[in-house]
């Protein structure tokens, strides 16, 4: 568990931050040559200029989803955790870690990872056009982000699925509203 950090569960829904949080970002077209090579270099740029990284090459990552939804998600009962990771020497985030567990297949990422002060989540997604990576500063401080989640939970009210993650919320929630 990270300290304030918006719940783990809840990050497939936590699109309201302001677009001045987004303070990094590339797009790699897949007509590009060596797209996947480009592709690691755009997030390796991004994840060292941002602060994603620390001193040992740590930060935390959250596994994706699949293909199905968030709430198809929960409704499987798959539980979004964060874990700790190294950086290797050698890596292949976006061509042989999309491959396997980090997307749907080489050059098509699906993946965030969250710097272990909280401070910085970087997403890698798949597009029409191509792949990217982009940075938000301070998600969990992001009054977008809460906006959203409030609305999440609004839509939710009365369902008897989704408890866990509501509650999990709904928690989180009032922890940023106490002095």
């Amino acid at each position: 568990m990270i300290p304030d950090a918006v719940p783990s569960s809840a990050i497939p829904h936590v699109l309201g931050y302001e677009r001045e949080r987004v303070f990094g970002g590339r797009m790699v077209r897949y007509k590009t040559p060596r797209f996947v090579q480009r592709l690691n270099e755009a997030w390796y740029d991004l994840a060292t200029s941002s602060g994603l990284i620390d001193e040992n090459r740590e930060f935390l990552l959250m596994l994706p989803r699949g293909t199905w939804t968030a709430e198809e998600d929960r409704k499987r009962r798959t539980m979004h955790v964060w874990h700790r990771v190294r950086l290797l020497e050698r890596w292949d985030v976006m061509g042989a870690g999309a491959a396997t567990f980090l997307g749907i297949r080489a050059g098509h990422p699906g993946f965030a990872m969250l710097a272990l002060d909280n401070s910085v989540w970087l997403l890698a997604d798949t597009y029409e056009a191509g792949a990217g990576v982009y940075a938000v500063r301070d998600p969990a401080g992001s009054p977008g982000v809460l906006r959203e989640l409030e609305r999440e939970l609004e839509r939710l009210a009365g369902k008897d699925a989704d408890r866990e993650f509501r509650r999990e919320v709904r928690v989180w929630l009032e922890s940023r509203k106490q002095p």
